[in-house]
């Protein structure tokens, strides 16, 4: 299953280690990891988002086990992207904000880039970069697609798209 986690992390070294070695002796994969420096928590500290693939059956004791580790955990639940699909980039990815590329998806909050593989031939040549993007649904899956369409006309970086559809 596909879970998302949010903890509150103190600002200091090792904060985010605590958190994600329960996810690794669990055996769950970290999809992504979403570090809110600017939205302080009354607690003073950081929320962060976490999204994991982990079997079902060992939820409930992810969960437990990060607790343990001394972190907050503000709230969790399980995400059911629906919807995924894979698009081919090429131009200058890297140079263009690759960060910003990505959260534009990552922020609508229907959507998330789930996995990105990127290839750089040389320093001022084009690269290549295959990214999936999965969404609650097949129709908000089009308005990812449509919002890295746009992103990438912007910055100069063709889209080849859709590779396939899961």
């Amino acid at each position: 299953m596909l879970m998302t986690i949010v903890v509150e992390l103190k600002d200091q070294p090792g904060q985010l280690l605590k958190a994600l070695e329960p996810i690794s002796k669990l055996g769950g994969n970290i999809v992504s990891v979403y570090h809110q420096r600017d939205k302080i928590t009354p607690l003073n500290r950081i929320p962060v988002e976490i999204t994991i693939k982990i079997d079902e059956k060992k939820a409930k004791n992810l969960i437990e086990a990060i607790k343990k580790s001394g972190v907050i955990v503000r709230s969790y639940n399980e995400v059911r992207l629906t919807a995924t699909t894979s698009l081919l980039l090429i131009g200058h990815i890297i140079h263009t904000d690759l960060g910003d590329t990505i959260n534009r998806i990552d922020s609508t909050g229907f959507a998330e880039v789930v996995e990105m593989h990127i290839s750089m031939p040389r320093l001022n040549e084009p690269s290549t970069a295959m990214v999936t993007i999965s969404a609650t649904n097949e129709d908000m899956l089009k308005k990812a697609i449509n919002i890295l369409r746009k992103t990438c006309m912007e910055k100069d970086i063709t889209v080849i798209e859709p590779l396939e559809l899961q």
